[in-house]
């Protein structure tokens, strides 16, 4: 299993990105997912959760201005983010589990490398 995401970078507060991971190993059509993000002394934050039914779940903080989609033929989750603020500047994640829960990212199951996101 291989998550690979993509489109992280800079942009000013108010300002909009949209992450991809891209999957190989593993189908997203059917399955779960998360979108989790990790700040320098945070912990690993769960903000977009898609689940295997297809309903979606999503931290308080991103509600209204996150959202998950999925492009099954492209086998790709992306997380559209708008309305981009300071605090929501960290390393994003994807991974082939929802439900993920441990103080730091990446410590067990299939991850993504992380991409970064800083808001200014």
């Amino acid at each position: 299993v291989q998550l690979v995401e993509s489109g992280g970078g800079s942009v000013q507060a108010g300002g909009s990105l949209r992450l991809s991971c891209t999957a190989s190993g593993f189908t997203f059509d059917g399955s779960g997912m998360g979108w989790y993000r990790q700040a320098p002394g945070n912990g690993c934050e769960l903000i977009a959760a898609l689940w295997s039914d297809g309903s979606t779940h999503y931290e308080d903080s991103v509600k209204g201005r996150f959202s998950v989609s999925v492009d099954n033929a492209k086998n790709t989750v992306y997380l559209e983010m708008n309305s981009l603020q300071s605090k929501d500047s960290a390393v994003y994640y994807c991974a082939a589990d929802p439900a993920y829960q441990a103080s730091e990212c990446r410590l067990f199951g299939n991850w993504g490398q992380g991409t970064q996101v800083t808001v200014s």
